[in-house]
């Protein structure tokens, strides 16, 4: 039999999608429901702490979303100013570590230093990784690894798989074990495509702003009923995890 402790995910990764369309059915505009969707990532990120997960890694803007309308996308850019100035010492306060992943060259200086200055105050805490993936795509992060690897020792003709593990994002976090997407769309949008290889994937229909912890919840219960076999057959699963309970 599998533990409580063993069933519960290590890493979960959130694409948090939804957010537009909340605002719309509510007569809004998009960038409330963007507004309303960093409070429930605060939410989220405690109720992830507070049940034991030890790194959550959350989708906020992708490097295709440079293609939304202008005014949205500079909401979004004076958003995540705002939000990390306010919500570092929050997160500090409770020993979260903060670190955003993607490439930064494309974001303003300000936003640039805001990073490092949250990442900076975060930076011993213990309690739980949080990492926010901005301008981040799941093919830029696959090519930046293989071309840092080149770069690092010239004239070599061959790169392994551990080669690339070791310079991905997130490459010193618990492997991937759980990626959720809220908002009905069933598919992964260039998010951890190599650190997701064997993650579990989850589909929730509600939209972000209403991905309260109860859902959450309903998405930690569905893994832990999941047999992870990572290419082995049920039986030899079954067989270890009995050997293990002996």
């Amino acid at each position: 039999m599998t533990n409580q402790t063993e069933a519960l995910p290590r890493h979960v990764a959130i694409i948090m999608d939804g957010n537009g369309r909340w605002a719309r059915k509510r007569g809004l505009p998009r960038v409330a429901g963007h507004k309303v969707g960093m409070e429930r990532a605060r939410e989220i990120t405690e109720a992830a702490g507070k049940r034991g997960v030890k790194a959550l890694t959350l989708f906020a803007f992708s490097s295709e979303n440079w293609q939304r309308p202008e005014d949205e996308v500079s909401y979004l850019m004076d958003l995540f100013v705002t939000g990390l100035e306010r919500e570092a010492k929050a997160l500090h306060k409770n020993n979260v570590r903060l670190r955003v992943i993607g490439d930064r060259s494309r974001f303003s200086a300000k936003l640039q230093q805001r990073m490092l200055e949250a990442e900076a105050m975060t930076a011993d805490n213990t309690a739980l990784n949080l990492n926010i993936a901005a301008n981040y795509g799941g093919r830029w992060d696959i090519v930046q690894a293989v071309s840092q690897h080149l770069q690092n020792n010239p004239g070599i003709s061959q790169v392994s798989e551990q080669d690339i593990s070791d310079r991905v994002q997130l490459h010193d976090e618990p492997p991937l074990d759980l990626l959720i997407r809220t908002g009905g769309e069933i598919r992964i949008s260039n998010f951890l495509l190599w650190q997701a290889a064997y993650a579990e994937l989850y589909f929730s229909d509600v939209l972000w702003p209403d991905f309260h912890p109860e859902e959450l919840d309903k998405a930690l219960a569905a893994y832990a009923q999941r047999q992870r076999r990572y290419g082995k057959t049920g039986e030899q699963v079954t067989g270890e995890s009995a050997q293990g309970d002996a």
